[in-house]
């Protein structure tokens, strides 16, 4: 084990390195005597005190395992089918300085080879993973980085073991019982921050963090910032960015019981939409001009960016004729006393005629699993700007054309005004499929993001009247006008490959232009 005193020219330096060596390959497993403790820790040997005759060794793990602050960088996913890869070249050594933007490595894999780009400012404490050393799973730790370069020769010996959690005392040694905390007080009305959006630890970088202390925000978690890096990982860009004066402001809450606490969680359309408080001025500056957005909008560009960039989308796209289909609203239509059936209700109806069709469109990736749903729940997209929103309405395929429409008349008025978020119900929601319509901005064909764990999402183009081929073998014309629209769908190709996406657009197509058979 160690020695009680070491020889008269062993530096204290050198002492403090024998000592951890022998420390961290657990090759002593006592308490240290008080002369050994005192040389370690440069203490006087003829003063005495009750630290000196408590055991090192249970205090130890933690003093060896902290480092200054860092972040271990992973391989990363440099395309949405990427598992493993191959750093065939380094651009940085350690101890260099990058800036976001550049170039750190050369990262090879199955497919192509890519430049691995820095998300962030900072300084490369270590290379933990070499050129050319084989295939790397993703996320596994190839590089170090800190803030500042002073912080570089910290790291020499670091490995990824050595930033793991300490290890648990041995047994064979007496371990101080931890202080009982104190009972909890009772319930009062405290002022807490904003919870985490999806309840899981927040992720910055180290530059983040130390921006948002500098400007006096204080902890990141304590903000509701939706990060811009991958995976939402909030970088110093977010923070020099961030406006506090639009931040939402703190609730009082109570502590919650025990009875409110096994109540399931309201949806989030039975709150008050965040997007009803009134936003911050715009701020002028030279040349620009910078708006702030409601929190329900920063939360839709979060899911929607972390979406595009997880879901291998593919798009197929098809023209539909609407001659029949405008025939029978009009039909519809001249029945009824009050309100009306639109097209867009009757193309609603065709998307869920088609998923009864065609079922595994209406699925999701659960990540080991896909998950086919019954009922046809369709998110549809209405309103534009800090006033978009996506309610869902709900068991389209099964119920009728009149209720489905009275459900999106009611999700329209809120955008006209008329009525709010919080008195109608599927805001908030999330369904088993999308569709967003376009036509009255003139658009003739989109391609839409598909919403996670959604897998496939519908875009309407503009109606108009075309020229098309003439079907009618008894007429003399070749060409006829006919009332004509372009569909879009994306698909996520992990669920629906092209074959089930084909086959879906087909059902879709034979429904709008045979529209008789969705009064079946």
């Amino acid at each position: 084990c160690l020695p009680s005193t070491f020889p008269p020219s062993t530096t204290p330096t050198m002492a403090t390195s024998l000592a951890r060596t022998l420390l961290s390959r657990g090759a002593c497993r006592r308490s240290l005597p008080s002369s050994a403790a005192a040389n370690l820790f440069g203490l006087n040997t003829s003063s005495s005190s009750a630290a000196s005759t408590s055991p090192i060794i249970d205090n130890y793990p933690r003093w060896f395992a902290s480092y200054p602050s860092h972040e271990v960088v992973g391989m990363p996913a440099l395309s949405p089918t990427m598992e493993s890869g191959t750093i065939s070249k380094w651009n940085i050594k350690n101890g260099d300085s990058f800036s976001a933007g550049d170039s750190l490595a050369v990262i090879e894999t199955d497919k192509a080879t890519i430049d691995f780009e820095a998300q962030d400012d900072g300084v490369v404490a270590k290379i933990l993973a070499p050129e050319g050393g084989g295939e790397i799973i993703v996320g596994h730790p190839i590089l170090v980085t800190v803030e500042e370069e002073s912080d570089v020769a910290a790291f020499a010996d670091f490995s990824p073991e050595s930033s793991a959690s300490a290890p648990e005392p041995s047994t064979s040694e007496p371990v101080v019982a931890a202080p009982t905390p104190p009972a909890p007080a009772a319930a009062v009305p405290t002022q807490t921050p904003p919870p985490s959006t999806t309840g899981e630890r927040i992720v910055a970088s180290p530059r983040a963090h130390t921006l948002a202390k500098e400007r006096g925000y204080g902890e990141i978690s304590a903000l509701r910032i939706v990060g811009s890096g991958p995976g939402g990982r909030i970088i110093a860009q977010d923070i020099l960015e961030y406006d506090p004066s639009s931040a939402p402001a703190a609730v009082s809450v109570a502590q919650p019981t025990a009875q409110a606490a096994a109540t399931p969680a309201a949806p989030a359309a039975a709150t008050p939409s965040a997007a009803a408080a009134p936003l911050p001025q715009p701020v002028q500056g030279q040349g620009y001009t910078d708006y702030s957005l409601p929190t329900s909008a920063l939360e839709l560009a979060s899911r929607l960016h972390i979406s595009k960039q997880n879901v291998p989308h593919y798009y197929l796209t098809i023209d539909l004729n609407l001659d029949s289909l405008v025939e029978l609203r009009s039909s519809l239509n001249a029945t009824m006393k009050d309100g009306g059936i639109t097209v867009n209700d009757l193309l609603l109806k065709a998307a869920a005629a088609a998923m009864k069709t065609v079922p595994a469109a209406n699925a999701s990736w659960m990540g080991d699993f896909v998950r086919v749903y019954d009922s046809v729940d369709v998110n549809v997209v209405v309103g534009n700007g800090s006033a978009l929103y996506a309610p869902v309405i709900r068991d389209v395929g099964r119920r009728g054309l009149a209720a489905v429409s009275d459900d999106f008349a009611a999700a329209t008025s809120v955008v006209e005004g008329e009525e709010d978020t919080t008195t109608v119900a599927g805001f908030g929601d999330v369904g088993t499929f999308t569709m967003v319509n376009l036509g009255m901005f003139g658009v003739k064909s989109c391609a839409p993001i598909i919403r996670e764990p959604q897998a496939c999402a519908l875009a309407l183009g503009v109606i108009e009247n075309r020229i098309v081929p003439n079907d009618d073998a008894e007429s003399e014309e070749i060409y006829k006008e006919a009332v004509m629209m372009t569909a879009t769908l994306s698909c996520d190709h992990r669920v629906v490959d092209g074959a089930v996406g084909a086959q879906w657009l087909s059902a879709f197509k034979n429904h709008v232009e045979n529209p008789v058979t969705l009064l079946l």
